[in-house]
C-alpha cells in the first residue's frame, strides 16, 4: 500500500488484529497506509479462563471505535500452527453475538489469516499478499450486502423524517455544519470506489470521509461491481443518509 501525494492516510478499509500468545495489536487498514490502533495485553496468564475472557472482551472494545465509524471487515490474524484466532471467534459467538450475527446492524465480518501482525515489518509484508487482498474482498462484498439492506430502508422511511441526499455538494453542507436539536443530523455517507476513483476533486471527497470519521458520521467505500455499488451507481455514486437531530448541539 503506498502513499499518493494530497492525502495520505485514505479511506478506511478494515482492522487488523494481529494474535500472539500475551497480546493483540490492532491495527486501522487504510487505502493507502496501515496504522496502529492498540496494543492490549493479557492481564495474568494465557491458559487462565478470567485472564483469557478479560482479554478477548477488551479487544471486542477496543474494536467499538471502527465499527462505529462503519468499518465492518475484521481480519484476524495469527502465527501457523496456534488456535488463537478460532479462541477469539469462539468467544465473540458465545459472549458478543452481536459483533458476529450476520444481519446485525453493527455487526462486522471476520477473515482468519494465518501469520504474524504484531510488528509493522510483519503487516506490511502481511497487506501485500493475495491472500490478505482476497480475505479483504470477501468480508467487503459482505458488508456491502449490508449497507444495501440500510441503503432500500431508508429510501422507503417516510414516517421518521429520513432523508437522503444525492450529492457532494449536500453532504458537505451538512456534514461540516451544525446539527440542532430537531435539525437533521448525518448518520452514513456511502460511495462506490469508482465514484471516489474517477472523481476529479478526490482530495474534496477524501476531505468529506476524514471530517465525517472525526464527527462520528458512519462511512462506507463499497466496490461498483457489489449490489449495494451498483444501487448506488443507479444513485450518483453517492449517497448521505440523515434523520432529525435529537442532540443539542453538534459533536
Amino acid at each position: 500500500m503506498t502513499r499518493k501525494r494530497g492525502y495520505r492516510r485514505g479511506y478506511s478499509v478494515a482492522v487488523l488484529i494481529g494474535l500472539e500468545k500475551e497480546r493483540a495489536i490492532l491495527w486501522r487498514v487504510f487505502s493507502n497506509v496501515v496504522k496502529p490502533h492498540v496494543t492490549l495485553r493479557v492481564s495474568g496468564v494465557r491458559a487462565e479462563v478470567k485472564a483469557l475472557y478479560n482479554f478477548h472482551e477488551a479487544i471486542v472494545e477496543a474494536l467499538r471505535s471502527a465499527l462505529k465509524e462503519g468499518v465492518k471487515s475484521i481480519v484476524v490474524a495469527a502465527p501457523m500452527k496456534t488456535d488463537y484466532a478460532q479462541v477469539f471467534l469462539d468467544h465473540a459467538r458465545k459472549h458478543d453475538a452481536w459483533l458476529i450475527q450476520a444481519r446485525g446492524p453493527n455487526s462486522a465480518t471476520f477473515g482468519v489469516l494465518v501469520g504474524s501482525a504484531g510488528e509493522l515489518h510483519e503487516v506490511a509484508e502481511l497487506v501485500k499478499t493475495k491472500r490478505f487482498r482476497d480475505l479483504i474482498s470477501e468480508t467487503t462484498s459482505a458488508d456491502a450486502d449490508r449497507i444495501v439492506d440500510t441503503l432500500e430502508k431508508w429510501l422507503s422511511d417516510f414516517e421518521t423524517g429520513a432523508t437522503v441526499l444525492y450529492s457532494l455538494e449536500e453532504a458537505e453542507d451538512l456534514v461540516y455544519g451544525q446539527w440542532s436539536s430537531g435539525g437533521v443530523k448525518p448518520e452514513y455517507v456511502m460511495l462506490t470506489d469508482k465514484y471516489l476513483l474517477n472523481h476529479k476533486e478526490r482530495n474534496r471527497i477524501n476531505r468529506l470521509l476524514q471530517i465525517s470519521n472525526n464527527k462520528k458520521v458512519k462511512t462506507a467505500i463499497v466496490g461498483a461491481d457489489t449490489p449495494a455499488g451498483h444501487r448506488l451507481t443507479q444513485l450518483g455514486g453517492l449517497v448521505c443518509l440523515a434523520r432529525p437531530s435529537r442532540t443539542s448541539s453538534a459533536h
